[in-house]
């Protein structure tokens, strides 16, 4: 994969994912929506831009939405929700500098920056977990479907009952996490490593309602296949 396909590709998916965040607020107070209606124009540029020969179409797209971001972050005073929107910032402002980038080289360095940081957010969510007492004995696991805010079934609920088994779930998450900066190793493992990874965001999609999380971490894969292309 060449750096300008997984470029383009991780652009497309992300304006995906921003067009979906965005239309979540069209239906909020009303002095936001000019905000995420121009966003979702600016989206539709860059992925206008990421499927035709014209960079310089979605190169005014991101610089729109790198500047529409510092906006947002104004009007909500931070990232307001959470890691989801981190990671978008990351990738939006990542792409636009490496766009920006005048050598191949700083390009390349920067758009592999955002494949190590979604490499390491695996990691690092892994090592916070595994560290807790908590979460090794499935406390945590427990209280988050316990008391979860998000729309949980009472089915589900009854599953903070059952420590032996949210023990074993609690181990096999932390270890996936632990785990996946080794699929690196080869091809074959980092596309499984990476369909693990997807598959765990969309169960967290359905049973707790974090769908932000799954199309966010999904734009950025494009990213660490191109980095593990590059280095091996």
């Amino acid at each position: 994969m060449t750096l300008e396909n997984a470029a383009r590709l991780t652009e497309a998916l992300l304006a995906l994912a921003l067009i979906q965040q965005s239309l979540e607020h069209l239906s909020g107070p009303r002095a936001d929506r000019p905000l995420f209606l121009a966003r979702i124009g600016l989206c539709g540029l860059v992925i206008l831009g990421a499927v035709s020969p014209w960079p310089a179409v979605d190169l005014v797209g991101l610089l729109g939405l790198a500047g529409l971001s510092l906006l947002i972050l104004q009007r909500f005073q931070g990232p307001y929700n959470g890691g989801s929107d981190r990671m978008g910032l990351l990738a939006l402002w990542c792409l636009t500098l490496s766009r920006l980038m005048p050598t191949p080289a700083l390009q390349e360095l920067v758009f592999g920056y955002l494949g190590l940081q979604l490499m390491l957010s695996y990691f690092i969510s892994g090592w916070v977990k595994v560290v807790n007492p908590d979460w090794r004995s499935g406390r945590a696991l427990a209280d988050v479907f316990r008391f979860s805010a998000y729309p949980v079934s009472e089915d589900l609920r009854r599953l903070a009952d059952r420590p032996r088994l949210l023990r074993v779930m609690s181990w096999a998450v932390m270890l996936f996490e632990l785990a996946l900066p080794l699929t690196l190793l080869s091809r074959e493992t980092l596309i499984a490593g990476l369909v693990i990874a997807g598959t765990f965001h969309l169960a967290n999609a359905c049973l707790f309602g974090l769908n932000r999380f799954f199309w966010t971490w999904l734009a950025v894969y494009p990213a660490i296949l191109w980095l593990q292309d590059r280095l091996l």
